[in-house]
């Protein structure tokens, strides 16, 4: 389950870095990043 979480949060990331620098779509993609950082965090402090 751990590894699934950082896979949606590496994807995330990747998605957001594509979205931002070619559609700038608005919130949604730092909405993205938001919970790619979070999933990051979690997958850091459960171990």
């Amino acid at each position: 389950m751990g590894n699934l979480l950082y896979l949606i949060a590496v994807i995330l990331i990747i998605g957001w870095a594509i979205g931002f620098f070619a559609y700038s779509v608005g919130s949604v993609i730092h909405i993205l990043l938001v919970i790619a950082i979070i999933a990051i965090i979690l997958r850091v402090i459960r171990g």
